[in-house]
């Protein structure tokens, strides 16, 4: 079988991924509650006669497929966790669940993978090496990768290298995209304190005035990015969701706030903390009042391999050339494939989901998005073409792994 033929392969699949990603679309689960996907998906890998792991970091499923002969293991990783997000389509696979919905398209990356699981036991044993399917539960902000691989996902066989890859509404349909090197931003948690002093509205030099306060310090930390960091270094500081107050005629005694940190440095990373600390305390004592910042640890950078980067664009060149690929900028979006990108080489690329209908091109996370199903095919073609090309590459010899 020859590589190039693998998107053609993978195109009568279209209808059973369609129906796959429509009924998890209909039924989503988020971080750590993916019981029903993952049932679904670990009999589907048993049904294909793969060594089939279940609850791995918590709700993760893996299948195997093992080689003729000791080689080289290749895992392909998609996500499968929903967003507690209300869907807002008019469609007839609309999510089912309230205020849950598969806004990021895990629901495609899931159907892609079973997809290509089914593609390559199809095409056979490999003849040296093996490829490892890990679904992920919990991608968004809980760290399922980091679960699973603290589970041993990527021990028995040891796993070498991995790929994955993202569904994106800029792109048009099949086209991919892949950054060099950086690729996606760390993504920190923040909550910041600010403590006070309540009174009555109409005496405020009687207390101290913890919103007002709140306004100065949301204020002062975008001169961390303008004025404290590299101005070729990114870095994106956001508070998203901020509390505090009981009501008009009263001093706000105390008022939360949580955010977010992203940089794609992970030096300009590690200075964050204290940057912000600094800052915020200063900001508190010139106006007497008192804070705490919790700065937790997030998402890492995600670093593309570089090697793993011209295995995979040289590959479509071979495999999806009338599509083709693209060098993209980085993200500053967070994406927990950097755990493992820290353990092994690996690359993440996008795949291109939109097309003329404007309900293609919603962004990720819109309460309307959706996405071009026909794309789902080019995936399971091209992690199919990846997982075969690196076995081939990292074998003795070329035709002893040739399918």
């Amino acid at each position: 079988m020859n590589r190039s033929e693998l998107i053609q392969l993978a195109q009568p699949l279209q209808a059973q991924l369609s129906a796959w990603r429509r009924d998890l679309h209909q039924h989503p689960e988020i971080g750590y509650e993916e019981h029903r996907t993952s049932a679904i998906v670990a009999e589907h890998l048993e049904s294909l006669g793969l060594e089939v792991t279940r609850n791995v970091g918590q709700t993760g499923v893996t299948g195997l497929l093992r080689g003729e002969t000791d080689g080289p293991t290749f895992a392909l990783r998609a996500d499968m966790d929903a967003l507690p997000i209300q869907d807002q389509k008019a469609v007839e696979y609309r999510s089912q669940m309230e205020g849950k919905a598969h806004l990021c398209g895990h629901d495609a990356h899931t159907s892609i993978l079973m997809g290509a699981a089914q593609l390559l036991t199809g095409l056979g044993r490999p003849k040296s090496g093996n490829i490892k399917f890990i679904f992920q539960p919990a991608e968004e902000g809980l760290a399922g990768a980091r679960a699973m691989i603290q589970d041993g996902v990527l021990e028995n066989p040891k796993v070498d290298a991995i790929a994955g890859l993202h569904m994106t509404p800029g792109q048009n349909t099949g086209t991919l995209g892949v950054s060099q090197g950086v690729a996606f931003a760390s993504a920190d948690p923040l909550i910041i304190k600010v403590f006070g002093k309540g009174g009555h509205a109409a005496r405020p030099h009687e207390g101290i005035d913890a919103i007002a306060v709140s306004a100065q310090v949301i204020t002062a930390l975008q001169n961390i990015v303008s004025r404290m960091v590299d101005p070729l270094e990114p870095a994106v500081v956001t508070i998203g969701k901020i509390t505090g107050g009981y009501m008009g005629t009263a001093i706000a005694p105390e008022v939360e706030m949580i955010g977010t940190v992203r940089t794609l440095s992970p030096a300009i990373r590690e200075r964050m903390p204290a940057l912000i600390e600094q800052v915020v305390k200063g900001v508190c004592d010139s106006f007497g009042a008192g804070c705490e910042v919790v700065y937790g640890d997030g998402y890492p950078v995600v670093v593309n391999d570089l090697g793993m980067v011209d295995l995979l664009t040289e590959t479509c060149d071979q495999v999806n050339a009338e599509k083709g690929w693209t060098y993209i900028k980085p993200s500053t979006g967070g994406e927990d494939f950097a755990f493992y990108c820290e353990q092994i080489p690996g690359v993440f690329f996008r795949l291109g989901s939109g097309n003329d209908e404007e309900r293609t091109r919603y962004p990720l996370h819109h309460p309307m998005f959706d996405l071009d199903e026909t794309a789902m095919p080019y995936g399971v073609g091209m992690l199919s073409a990846v997982a075969l090309e690196f076995l081939a590459r990292n074998t003795t010899s070329e035709g002893e792994q040739s399918q």
